[in-house]
């Protein structure tokens, strides 16, 4: 069983950046994939982003190509999602997700995830 606890979040103007991290214990963190997905009020969650293992290959969402940058310390066992030039439609609870599989768009390829962190963008 794996545990997850982002961080990380806040309010921040439109602009800025914030940097979230996700912590794991209770596995070998090395050997999930890992993934970033947020929900906005009255949406259905979306992926954001993904890393496999290794950290050798990632996947972003169109909406935050260029801005984002999903990386991983499997030695601190956290994955971290670097959030620059962020936008009011950013807004969101994020989560971070770990699967067992190779990197998956979909929510439904992770089987472990964290309660969220709340990131506000204000204009």
């Amino acid at each position: 069983q794996v545990q997850l606890v982002e961080s990380g979040g806040g309010l921040v103007q439109v602009g800025d950046s914030l940097r979230l991290s996700c912590a794991a214990s209770g596995g070998t963190f090395s050997t999930y994939a890992m993934g970033w997905f947020r929900q906005a009020p009255g949406k259905e969650r979306e992926f954001v982003s993904a890393i496999t293992w290794s950290g050798g290959n990632t996947a972003y969402a169109d909406s935050v190509e260029g801005r984002f940058t999903i990386s991983r310390d499997n030695a601190k066992n956290t994955v971290y999602l670097q959030m620059n030039s962020l936008k009011p439609e950013d807004t969101a609870v994020y989560s971070c997700a770990a699967s067992r599989g190779v990197v998956r768009r979909s929510q439904y390829a992770y089987d472990y995830w964290g309660q969220g962190t709340q990131v506000t963008v204000s204009s």
